[in-house]
């Protein structure tokens, strides 16, 4: 394994833990231990039950919180706050109504006090980039559920990423338009070169999207193991080597659900 400050690695966790709330009654520890590499333009998927730190793994990536034990670094140095070069994208899109999409894109560059004419080029890039150039300065409520979450990867390829972060950006589409986003997402990741942490409870998508798919514990969240997708690309999800793949990260995730929803039963009881 390379060491946490290794510069080749585009994100390096060593022993990375969170407690929330910590010294307080309400700490509870969401994350232990978490040893994770990830290279230049590689696709990781994070794989587990509800509540077991994948989302909070990406926020201690994107500097927006900060571990209470380990090392976290990016390019070989330690995150400590939020950079252009790691975007996070959420499963709500966040756009905000009253802009066009292409204010909307470059709002980051806006803060940054780029000019208006600077910022419109650079969104008109990044909406071609992911099929919306047509829609530049249109409002988000014209838009469908698919091309708002693609208005908000344009907004992150805007910044120039190293780093995707994302957090279920399509959890709340339906099947057909998932199919769709995901085969999209493996374009723009393509044509970017960024690396990908992506968030999923979804077999099927980490089978579909994945480098590596790191599959965790219930909570809290420690990196059971990591399997390797070694699938050609575009890939036939229907093959029997995916559906081998299926079978054997279904296995892995069995017991860690049963631990997670016994947990959440406790709670309940409580």
């Amino acid at each position: 394994m390379a060491s946490s400050n290794d510069t080749s690695l585009a994100v390096s966790c060593r022993n990375v833990g969170m407690v929330w709330a910590e010294g307080t009654p309400r700490a509870h520890e969401a994350l232990c231990g978490i040893d994770l590499d990830v290279k230049p333009g590689e696709f990781v998927t994070l794989l587990g039950p509800s509540g077991c730190g994948k989302s909070t793994l990406l926020y201690l990536i994107a500097g927006l919180e900060t571990a209470t034990g380990g090392t976290l670094t990016a390019f070989g140095k330690k995150v400590t706050d939020p950079s252009p070069e790691r975007s996070l994208i959420f499963q709500e899109t966040s756009l905000f109504p009253w802009l066009s999409v292409w204010q909307n894109v470059t709002f980051g560059l806006w803060v940054n006090g780029r000019k208006a004419r600077e910022r419109r080029e650079v969104a008109a890039d990044a909406l071609q980039r992911v099929g919306l150039y047509h829609a530049i300065d249109k409002r988000p409520d014209e838009l469908s559920g698919g091309m708002r979450q693609r208005v908000a990867v344009a907004r992150a390829l805007a910044m120039r990423p190293k780093v995707l972060l994302m957090d279920e950006p399509f959890a709340a589409l339906d099947v057909q338009t998932r199919a769709k986003m995901q085969d999209f997402l493996i374009d723009v990741w393509k044509d970017s070169s960024a690396s990908i942490l992506f968030v999923t409870h979804h077999i099927d998508e980490a089978v579909a999207l994945s480098d590596r798919v790191a599959v965790f514990t219930a909570r809290p969240g420690r990196i059971k193991t990591i399997v390797p997708v070694d699938l050609p690309r575009p890939r036939d999800l229907f093959s029997p080597e995916a559906e081998a793949l299926r079978r054997h990260l279904t296995e892995l995730l069995r017991d860690e659900v049963d631990r997670a929803f016994a947990e959440q039963e406790m709670m309940s009881a409580a």
